[in-house]
């Protein structure tokens, strides 16, 4: 998972910075837990705002991420990875892409100050932080009771001691196992490179951005083509290319033009078929359920229950 998250942010940030050979780097923890140590995966990332490049140290400043772009890459190449692992099928992945949320969420904090050391010590704290706080748990002797707070305090969860100690191993990771990986300008590789010509302690250069928001958007088209192997500025039919030539931003004119093209609900669950009124049980007084069958879906369509990813082929994911 931390691969993915790796991945997804780099093709982001070099996207974003026009240097020849831009490099990123990223600091990314595991972490398994919820607020009351339910298994819950996600990644902590300390992440450059912009990509390192040239032999001098020389770092540029990239535009703000797109968290629902991002958040699209990200969700891609994990359930690749799932696929490639046979951990999925491709018929689950056609029931996630009915969702109307992905399942997925990227957060992304305030940056940073080169600077400010003590924001910059509370986040690498805070990333590697453990699944729970002793000052948050209180143990019951008497009653042999874990009592757990919230995050805020507001709630509180009570648990038997053996299933608190089952909780806590859940999250012991493998012997070996490591949590905590560096990518890029921050992985050892890139390190004892520097090492050995004597830049490892060059202070870089910062420079701005070159582009705002507007202009990254525009390369948007270049990061589908890179993810999703698909080039969105070819013509389907005669492999021409295209160029764009406006941008529609309103919701009522971009799903009269999909109505149109009978695209709007393309990937959306077909609606539940039409049974037969409930028939009464002689002698009970009550009705019986109609039964339905296994392949209808119990989910109801709404006119927005449509996940907007570009169409693709996992053919190639499961002959790899």
């Amino acid at each position: 998972m931390s691969r993915c998250a790796w991945e997804s942010l780099k093709i982001f940030l070099q996207e974003a910075v026009p240097e020849n050979d831009p490099i990123p780097g990223a600091v990314i923890a595991i972490q398994t837990f919820g607020d009351f140590l339910g298994f819950n995966p996600h990644c902590h990332i300390l992440v450059t705002d912009g990509c390192f490049y040239g032999s001098r140290g020389m770092f540029r400043v990239a535009p703000p991420l797109e968290l629902k772009k991002l958040e699209s890459i990200f969700r891609h190449k994990v359930l690749k990875m799932l696929l490639s692992r046979g951990k999925i099928t491709t018929k689950m992945i056609d029931m996630l892409s009915t969702w109307r949320h992905s399942g997925f969420n990227v957060f992304c904090g305030n940056r940073i100050s080169p600077n400010d050391d003590t924001a910059m010590e509370n986040l690498a704290r805070y990333i590697i932080r453990a699944s729970f706080s002793q000052e948050r748990m209180q143990y019951l002797d008497q009653e042999g009771t874990v009592v757990y707070r919230s995050k805020h305090g507001e709630t509180t969860k009570s648990f038997p001691a053996l299933e608190w100690l089952a909780a806590m191993c859940s999250h012991i990771p493998n012997r070996g196992e490591q949590m905590v990986r560096y990518y890029g300008y921050y992985s050892n590789v890139s390190r004892g490179k520097r090492q050995k010509e004597g830049n490892d302690d060059a202070v870089p250069c910062i420079l701005e951005s070159q582009g705002d928001e507007k202009t990254f958007r525009r390369n948007w088209a270049r990061l589908i083509q890179k993810i999703y192997e698909v080039d969105p500025l070819v013509c389907p039919k005669c492999q021409g290319a295209m160029r764009v030539i406006g941008s529609i931003e309103d919701p009522s004119v971009i799903r009269a033009i999909l109505e149109h093209l009978g695209l709007w609900l393309a990937r959306a669950r077909p609606p539940p078929k039409i049974h037969d009124p409930p028939v009464c049980i002689h002698g009970t007084g009550r009705s019986a359920a109609p039964s339905i069958a296994d392949d209808v879906p119990q989910i109801p369509v709404h006119d927005d229950h449509v996940y907007g990813d570009p169409q693709y082929s996992w053919d190639d994911y499961i002959q790899a």
